[in-house]
């Protein structure tokens, strides 16, 4: 049974009519601001914030992890609560959890609280991602302004990206790292009160239960994997923890997919993923979040710990490759009108492997300014894909699941950078110097950004093809 969550036509913000005010997109794209900036925000803050709550390196991890493991985990509950109860109001719950848990880290006083509290922030976010896009698509019906409007919130993402390592640097040099997490206190208010004033409620479904023993699976598989990656650098890749982690790990991915086999109303219907560009565009989420992310945090810590620069130098030292994303996804939301998605997204990846490839192939010490061209290519490229990869997964949807198509496309991603994050880290901590690991890891990175680049040419659909609806 579908029912309207008092939807109304002459609600502000519930058409997409030319020339009105885009306030639907103003107010989704402050949340996915809020929850991107706080992925970004961190790299730069945690070394500092390791040694002030005298924290491990496999502790910094968690920190960084602990907030992408809830979130990846969580996704597909956050997308089928959507689905189920009405978008609009699952992204106003997520915004209200988010802003009270960042509250929550900026006052914790140890490393376990602060990562107790960015397991909530997770939380929060899981809640937000999946009605960002369901509320866009919702919004912007027409074909071309729903490529606009998924352009900008991928520029959004951009922006978050570009903003994070120099705010990060800023605050933690000036006022100290707390307020990486108070930064998030005002955004997190404007973002409610703009989708309370000026986003159409959302239709329900309350004959779509949530199946819940799938979404334990599912977190299962993302915790074990997560920690199975966080820990090999510690343990060694041949410890009988690691070992069987990653056999539960396995286990549980498999328990997942059998309840979504035999369930009457699946999280996740398995019929959804026989969509070859739903399927393709979501692996290559994941592949260019693990790259990308994992190029981030491990550079974050090169600069810091390798050649001891500080947190704002950091962030500095990082803005090529953040800053390329700024535009990107403008630019690619503009030209795939004229040239289709699959050209973009290929093109993106292909300069992401160039760029970490090149940084791989810079030695073991290279001079600054032999890193910006590779920065800057993995940064554009990643951000130049992601509105084609956006584009394809919500185009292969049904209405009907368009909370979770969002989901199970932020839910690669997310698995994608915690994957990312975690393998980069384990490599550091294996390697016999900083400079080796993270040569590693950048290469690591560029092989994925390849795979991607195959998957797109098979998976993105060509200009004028009309894929349909999955299922």
């Amino acid at each position: 049974m579908v029912r309207a969550d008092r939807p109304r036509a002459d609600r502000p913000g519930g058409s997409a009519a030319p020339g009105r005010p885009p306030a639907p997109l103003l107010a989704v794209c402050a949340g996915y601001f809020m929850v991107i900036l706080d992925v970004t925000v961190i790299n730069v803050a945690v070394p500092v914030v390791g040694r002030e709550l005298s924290a491990s390196l496999t502790g910094i991890q968690w920190i960084t992890d602990g907030y992408t493991l809830v979130f990846a985990g969580l996704l597909l509950t956050g997308g089928a609560l959507g689905d189920r109860l009405g978008n609009r109001r699952i992204f106003c719950t997520g915004v209200v959890v988010f802003t009270l848990a960042s509250a929550a880290c900026g006052l914790a006083p140890t490393s376990g609280a602060l990562i107790a509290a960015r397991l909530v922030e997770g939380l929060g976010a899981a809640l937000i991602v999946p009605g960002s896009l369901a509320l866009l698509q919702q919004a912007y019906p027409a074909p071309a302004e729903r490529s606009r409007a998924f352009g900008l919130w991928g520029s959004m993402a951009g922006i978050a990206a570009s903003a994070g390592p120099l705010l990060g640097g800023l605050l933690v040099t000036t006022v100290g790292w707390r307020w990486v997490f108070f930064i998030n206190l005002p955004v997190g208010c404007v973002c409610l009160l703009l989708t309370l004033r000026h986003v159409s409620a959302s239709a329900r479904r309350t004959d779509r239960p949530v199946d819940w023993p799938a979404q334990c699976a599912l977190i299962a598989t993302v915790a074990l994997l997560t920690t199975v990656l966080n820990e090999a650098g510690r343990r060694g890749w041949t410890d009988p923890l690691i070992l069987t982690g990653a056999g539960l790990c396995l286990l549980a991915a498999v328990a997942f997919v059998l309840r979504e086999r035999l369930a009457r109303t699946p999280v996740l219907p398995l019929r959804l993923l026989r969509s070859r560009p739903m399927s393709g565009a979501a692996a290559i989420g994941l592949l260019f979040n693990f790259a990308f992310y994992g190029m981030i945090f491990t550079a974050s810590l090169y600069f810091q710990h390798h050649r001891g620069l500080t947190a704002l130098r950091t962030g500095l030292a990082l803005f090529p490759a953040v800053a390329m994303t700024m535009f990107a996804s403008v630019l690619s939301g503009r030209l795939a009108r004229r040239t289709g998605h699959r050209p973009l997204v290929v093109t993106g990846m292909l300069l992401g492997a160039a760029g970490l490839a090149g940084w791989a192939a810079a030695g073991p010490d290279p001079d600054y300014p032999l890193l910006v061209g590779p920065m800057m290519a993995a940064g554009f490229g990643t951000s130049f894909a992601l509105t084609g990869a956006t584009a394809t997964v919500m185009s292969a949807a049904p209405d009907a699941y368009s909370g979770t198509a969002s989901a199970l496309f932020n839910t690669t991603r997310q698995i994608g950078s915690a994957a990312g994050v975690a393998l980069g880290g384990s490599l550091l901590a294996a390697a016999a110097g900083f400079p080796a690991g993270l040569r590693t890891s950048m290469a690591i990175g560029a092989a994925a950004y390849l795979l991607a680049a195959v998957l797109a040419f098979r998976c993105v659909p060509s200009k004028g093809h009309k894929s349909g609806a999955a299922g």
